[in-house]
């Protein structure tokens, strides 16, 4: 059995796989401060599911894939270990400073003139836990001041007797010449033997002192927490009787041995959001679909990502807690817009989150004191959420507490009845998020009409009819995994390695073509040793040589700019033919990113870094759900369509009752016991052999 794992705010899912495809799907209560509670009751559900205890359970399971948002978390609480930074003397400002990015850093784009909202971001490292070091290298990776041993020593002395209990050491150069860090490291380790130490020219080999600095800060900052609380999953899943491979989703969509996570928790900053969109990407390639857009709507957040031709689109530098991580990661875009956002009229009008009411005390509906009207409480007057089988029945909620409070905050004051108000709130977050997708899209040259749109997350099933038909795209898909598709994306993923080199050339200028300056025979160099040692650590981690797939790429940018792109580069001997076609797709992808005539080719290029990323083939067995046959029985009930502002009778379905090829036209409801598909009048849904639901707008005559 093949098993996975993914624990948010509210619940922890799981999805598990046999061998011949079956599908199992639960979710239990998220238990905070003690999570691997949560994950045994969410495997105890899973083993009731089978009729077997949980010991049995695990014993069958070979891979145990999990997706966290630990890192997260610790990140935006500010909950993560005392750490001391090492510079070089002079420079031990750069965290502070953040290149002037930091007052702006994590703001939305709609917010970005409200200087009320900018604010530099709470310090991971404090000033006083800095210190400066008597060093030097330069940009060719030559020594012109030797180490200051005797002045590393009595720094690190210095931040112990401050209370540090991690260090990160970020001196300028490191990558071309790691010495001076890999000794400083040496020093940290005699003197405080069980100090958890980051070196930068470890975590991020790559030019750019702020980002280099902040990753390998934000790396030991994370890892007590993260490094104890993998280790409690681990321990609680051999104690119980597991003795399959546990392996962690990182932030760009593949999974890595725990001990390699250790090494490297800023990598997992989003990992909660990747399974969705690998997830995504594992069932679209068997549905012969190419270019996605994922939509992952729970209870706080819409997160949303874009795959063309099968790759989700990275950000190379990600923003965390305000600071910039240096790492690729799948580009996940987030808005405050989920079920629990609250809805307030303000000056007159009607105003959807981005504040949430969050698991406690939640919406009105759930009875737990919460009095805000928010997202769900309009789901619920408006009849698309049953209050009687919401989470199959397990959690009751109060229709008349979200009537009262939708009537009373939404209603009264703008003069309309408590159905219109609900309808209100569910279009107006439908369209803030569509948006959200327009700006991932139009904004960047992309046609949502070349897109399927992938739905899944709590909410996602219930309004994907809402924001998809807003954006106008073909076709929505909501996956038979929906309900706990990150978990999902976390068992599919395959074994992922990366690994990066800076290296700083310059081409073109002037009348030159811009290929030239680059070296190819360097490039070529430093390929083929990055990928030896991507073939040594897959092969480390237990992936066959035959299942090793090796992908390129380079970091591009015009001269004297500050941010790169990462253009895909072929495998193979590279030749001045491959550099001008690699030129040549930079500067597509740059008119594509930033508009039509951006480009400023008269400067010349410069590349910055070249990578390889290694994915070892995970063995998984295609799904097979279990298909009803003949015609299922519908239900009726009454719900005001809020397309159509009006009561209509609505069909209600029974997800697991329905045949392959059923199809159905909106408005209806298709229940499951973990979420509930609502398809808007005038489209129309089908269920395809996989148990896949396919929305898409009727064609009229």
């Amino acid at each position: 059995m093949h098993l996975g794992v993914d624990i948010g705010g509210t619940f922890t899912d799981l999805v598990l796989v046999d061998d011949e495809g079956r599908l199992t799907t639960t979710k239990a209560l998220s238990t905070p401060g003690e999570l691997e509670v949560g994950v045994f009751d969410a495997i105890s559900n899973a083993a009731g599911q089978l009729g077997l205890s949980p010991e049995a359970l695990l014993a069958r399971v070979s891979s145990f894939g999990h997706g966290t948002t630990q890192a997260t978390n610790a990140v935006i609480e500010r909950d993560g270990a005392r750490t001391g930074l090492l510079a070089t003397r002079g420079f031990g400002d750069t965290l502070a400073i953040q290149r002037l990015m930091g007052f702006t850093a994590g703001v939305p784009a709609s917010r970005l003139g409200w200087y009320s909202h900018r604010r530099y971001p709470q310090p991971i490292v404090p000033r006083a836990l800095v210190r400066e070091v008597r060093e030097r290298v330069d940009h060719a990776g030559r020594v012109l001041v030797e180490l200051d041993e005797e002045g590393v020593q009595a720094a690190v002395r210095a931040l112990l007797e401050e209370g540090v209990q991690t260090f990160a050491v970020a001196f300028l150069w490191s990558f071309r010449n790691p010495d001076h860090e890999r000794r400083t490291g040496e020093i940290i380790r005699d003197i405080s033997p069980g100090s958890y130490v980051t070196l930068s020219s470890d975590v991020a080999p790559v030019i750019g002192e702020y980002e280099r600095t902040a990753t390998a800060a934000l790396n030991s900052y994370l890892a007590p927490k993260v490094v104890s609380y993998l280790d409690g999953i681990e321990q609680m899943l051999r104690g119980r009787g597991f003795k399959g491979a546990f392996s962690i989703l990182n932030s760009a969509g593949g999974v890595m041995p725990v001990a390699e996570a250790a090494k490297r928790p800023v990598t997992l900053v989003t990992s909660g959001p990747t399974g969705g969109v690998m997830g995504s990407v594992h069932l679209a390639r068997r549905l012969g679909y190419r270019n996605l857009i994922t939509t992952d709507m729970g209870g706080t957040s819409f997160d949303v990502a874009i795959v063309v031709d099968e790759k989700p689109l990275m950000s190379l530098n990600h923003e965390a807690g305000g600071f910039h991580i240096a790492k690729p990661m799948i580009e996940v875009r987030a808005i405050g817009a989920g079920g629990g956002s609250i809805a307030r009229v303000v000056d007159g009008q009607l105003k959807v989150g981005p504040d949430s009411a969050s698991a406690w005390p939640g919406p009105a509906c759930y009875n737990r004191g919460g009095t805000e009207p928010t997202v769900t409480d309009a789901d619920v007057v408006l009849g698309i959420i049953d209050p009687a089988t919401f989470l199959g029945g397990k959690m009751k909620l109060d229709r008349a507490a979200a009537a009262k409070a939708v009537h009373d905050k939404i209603a009264v004051p703008l003069g309309l009845s408590t159905e219109e108000a609900a309808a209100g709130i569910r279009r107006i977050v439908d369209a803030q998020m569509a948006d959200t997708l327009r700006e991932v899209t139009i904004g960047r040259g992309h046609d949502p009409r070349d897109f399927v749109i992938f739905a899944y997350g709590g909410a996602g099933p219930v309004h994907c009819a809402g924001y998809g038909a807003e954006l106008g795209v073909p076709k929505m898909v909501v996956p038979a995994t929906s309900m706990a598709h990150s978990a999902f994306g976390a068992l599919a993923a395959d074994v992922q390695y990366s690994r990066e080199r800076a290296m700083l050339m310059r081409g073109g200028g002037g009348p030159r073509k811009l290929s030239d300056g680059l070296d190819a025979d360097a490039i070529g160099a430093a390929f083929a040793d990055l990928e030896a040692d991507c073939r040594a650590a897959m092969e480390r981690a237990g992936v066959a040589p035959g299942d090793i797939r090796l992908l390129r790429a380079a970091d591009l940018r015009y001269r004297r700019q500050t941010n790169d792109l990462m253009i895909p580069f072929p495998a193979g001997p590279v030749a001045e033919k491959v550099l001008e076609d690699l030129v040549a797709r930079f500067e597509e992808t740059y008119e594509q990113t930033y508009g039509k005539g951006s480009a400023f080719r008269e400067t010349g290029i410069e590349l910055t870094n070249v990578r390889v990323e290694a994915f070892g083939a995970a063995r998984r067995p295609e799904l097979k759900v279990e298909i009803a046959q003949g015609r299922p029985a519908a239900g009726c009930r009454r719900i005001f369509e809020p397309v159509e502002m009006r009561w209509m009778e609505t069909a209600v379905y029974n997800w697991r009752e329905l045949p392959v090829g059923f199809q159905l036209e909106g408005p209806a409801v298709i229940e499951h016991p973990e979420t509930s598909v609502f398809v808007a009048a005038g489209q129309r849904a089908r269920l395809d052999e996989g148990s896949h639901i396919t929305i898409e707008q009727k064609v009229e005559a």
